[in-house]
């Protein structure tokens, strides 16, 4: 009997020490719309809450990636999400002047959320929705990946042991999965990489069914075909991570 209260004790404590190093985030929204005329912005993304070197990283990296989208006024330099915000109106003034009989209200939302964490690395999604006029909108994905220990945001070839030997697995995969001939140029089948030639995408992210590379609308095919991705499971690239997955 004391034998099996020592173990649950000892679960109990593991479970809390892995609960320890998880970050806490908070969702913070923002209804950025300012006149009824205004263009709607909506945001949904996490805040991590922890006074750390990482949870600074993180936050920053995130408003960033909002300025980054919103920011359509080349003469303001926006520095906040309000400023890009106003940014984003600016550029719907300009064209309401230009063409006032043909202007049609703009639209942006971007939406936030973790896809995964472990002891190493924690990784961010975030979705956004842009509309400006014409036929329809731009929907895109972006990862944002960290190491947590040494508290900095990782560019994708800090992911990798070696970025061109994993290129070369995952253009093994990305022809099995989308059925192009190994032996065949990778556009034989309607992709548009450039050069003909395969590269890994832009965004490469962790989730819990293992990394996704994500190739959004435009970057290798058409607006139609929507986004491409390939997931790779974390038993087949741990020989190529910079870290091991725990």
């Amino acid at each position: 009997m004391r034998t099996q209260v020592t173990y649950i004790i000892l679960l109990l404590a593991l479970v809390g020490c892995q609960k320890e190093n998880k970050l806490t985030f908070e969702t913070v929204s923002l209804d950025e719309t300012r006149c009824s005329e205004c263009p709607n912005v909506g945001i949904n993304v996490p805040k991590a809450l922890e006074n750390s070197k990482i949870a600074t990283t993180i936050n920053t990296a995130i408003d960033e990636e909002i300025i980054e989208t919103l920011n359509y006024d080349d003469e303001l330099e926006a520095t906040s999400i309000k400023d890009a915000v106003e940014s984003f109106s600016n550029g719907y003034w300009e064209l309401k002047k230009l063409y006032p009989e043909e202007a049609i209200g703009w639209e942006a939302n971007i939406e936030g959320k973790v896809t995964y964490e472990d002891d190493n690395f924690i990784t961010l999604e975030l979705n956004s929705y842009i509309f400006t006029g014409g036929a329809h909108g731009y929907s895109s994905r972006h990862f944002l990946n960290f190491d947590k220990k040494k508290g900095k945001e990782l560019e994708n070839w800090e992911i990798f042991k070696d970025r061109k030997d994993f290129e070369k697995f995952a253009e093994q995969k990305f022809r099995n999965q989308e059925k192009i001939p190994l032996d065949g140029p990778i556009n034989s089948t309607g992709f548009m990489f450039e050069r003909d030639l395969f590269y890994l995408p832009e965004n490469i992210g962790f989730t819990e069914e293992g990394i996704k590379l994500l190739y959004n609308p435009y970057e290798v095919a058409s607006y139609a075909d929507g986004p491409i991705v390939l997931t790779l499971p974390f038993t087949d690239i741990k020989p190529y991570l910079v870290k091991s997955k725990s």
